[in-house]
């Protein structure tokens, strides 16, 4: 049985059982097995971490793990250049694209909202959300660790909060969406990008209070749904503002 020593930094401790967190601990194992392998044996998947060093040195996924090696274990870095390391995850996606897991509906509804682009559907497969995070390079935000771990994701994350709007927080410090946001600028229902339009037009399909009181409106040509700024609106940019100031 040979012996490695471990420690995971940062968020990756939220993996991790409470005795194994922010400090070093050892791990026995037989043979010479992947550093991905061994790091994903403790809970951690592997599109989470960004940078693996062994004694000092960055390593790739498929080092294999030595008899009395000493691994720091990292996670994704958005603020510091580390390029001249071995990183280990594909570059970051350039313009933020997002597959959600069947848990996420509310999220899903937020971010919509805020005019991220957010592809959802309450039935999705976990090889469904996978093949269209690789084909339309979106990143792919679970709350199911099993799916972080399959090895042809490339751009995951694991949703720490169960609140709807502690999860959107989460999710535009996490990627540093702040700057990003456009709200009510896509349909909530089905994520198409809204165009503006006539009154007149619509004048007939709207409640006769919101004739009087609304003269701007919006609309979704697939879901064929109509929107204005009602009292929902100044309930919503409150939280809208709450979001940009973090």
């Amino acid at each position: 049985m040979k012996t490695a020593h471990i420690r995971f930094y940062e968020e990756l401790n939220d993996f991790l059982p409470p005795p194994q967190r922010k400090q070093r601990f050892d791990i026995h194992f037989n043979g010479t097995p992947s550093i991905k392998d061994v790091i994903e044996s403790q809970g951690v998947p592997h599109t989470e971490i960004d940078l693996i060093l062994v004694n000092g040195t960055s390593v790739r996924f498929n080092y294999k793990l030595k008899n009395e090696d000493d691994v720091s274990v990292y996670p994704l870095f958005e603020s510091f250049d580390i390029s001249s390391l071995q990183r280990l995850r594909a570059k970051p996606l350039r313009h933020p694209k997002f597959v959600l897991d069947v848990h996420l509906g509310a999220l899903a509804k937020y971010m919509r909202m805020l005019g991220f682009d957010t592809k959802y559907q309450n039935d999705f497969l976990d090889e469904q959300i996978i093949e269209i995070s690789l084909k339309e390079k979106r990143t792919a935000l679970t709350r199911d660790v099993g799916i972080l771990k399959q090895k042809k994701l490339t751009h995951g994350y694991y949703v720490r909060n169960t609140k709807p709007v502690k999860q959107i927080e989460e999710i535009i410090i996490r990627f540093d969406l702040k700057n990003e946001i456009n709200e009510f600028s896509r349909c909530v229902r089905c994520n198409t990008i809204l165009s503006s339009i006539e009154k007149e037009k619509v004048i007939n399909e709207i409640p006769p209070k919101v004739r009087i009181a609304q003269s701007e409106f919006f609309y979704c040509s697939v879901c064929d749904k109509i929107y204005w700024k009602g009292t929902h609106y100044e309930k919503m940019k409150v939280m809208i503002e709450k979001m940009k100031a973090l």
